[in-house]
């Protein structure tokens, strides 16, 4: 599903470069839940915002279903970007002005759908996610892990083909971040939806069945687990 060949970032720093990413090359396949995981400032972040198409490499190539993203017009970009991959991010970035009902039904009028059929995918989602008592409110009438909540919905609302989620346990608290991972590993197994998450928590990363590690930027693990390593 996504592979990315020789990907690098690197800035302008006076008359030097500085890098952020070096040759990253990676594949995951439809239906895996990979983690990835490194020191801060190893490149986690700017590498998940590439697959997102938030950000694009300096070098390298980055095919999603086998079509290199370089080719593709805005048009074609902005369009993959709002139908096919969902973010889950740390800070919720939910719309403060919203309710919740309207922070779901925001990314189904960018991808044009009629009144009917987005009043019957919030209320999918609302009831999946047990947020119907919840759905006129606004973001900072909710808890944390209820916000976040809210953020997986309105990732999931668009039916993406994979989902991207950077540290999206970092500001919740113990429970409710277990809440949060055993319902990306719900998705994943019961759902197929491909997740990629960036963590620092070794516990959270074993709800997932692949740990890549990055350091300075470059690859330096990557591991599988079996079913036993994953559960513990």
């Amino acid at each position: 599903m996504i592979k990315l060949q020789n990907i690098t970032k690197s800035y302008r720093n006076g008359f030097k470069r500085a890098f952020v990413l070096r040759r990253v090359s990676l594949e995951i396949n439809e239906g895996e839940f990979v983690t990835i995981m490194g020191p801060s400032g190893a490149g986690k972040s700017t590498l998940l915002h590439i697959m997102g198409l938030l950000d694009e490499p300096s070098d390298g190539d980055y095919l999603f279903r086998g079509e290199s993203t370089a080719s593709m017009s805005n048009k074609q970009r902005t369009e993959l970007h709002r139908t096919q991959i969902g973010f889950v991010f740390q800070a919720y970035h939910l719309i403060d002005d919203l309710t919740v009902y309207e922070n779901l039904e925001t990314p189904l009028l960018y991808k044009g759908l009629g009144r009917s059929e987005r009043k019957s995918k919030v209320a999918e989602m609302l009831d999946r996610f047990s947020l119907v008592a919840k759905q006129k409110l606004f973001p900072n009438q909710l808890s944390g892990g209820q916000q976040q909540l809210v953020g997986v919905a309105r990732a999931l609302i668009i039916e993406p083909r994979v989902i991207l989620a950077d540290e999206p346990t970092g500001n919740l608290q113990s429970q409710q971040g277990e809440d949060i991972m055993q319902t990306l590993r719900d998705l994943n197994e019961n759902d197929g939806v491909t997740i990629v998450q960036v963590t620092h928590s070794e516990k959270q990363a074993r709800y997932g069945d692949r740990i890549v590690r990055l350091v300075d930027g470059a690859v330096d693990e990557d591991l599988r687990l079996n079913a036993e390593t994953a559960a513990a």
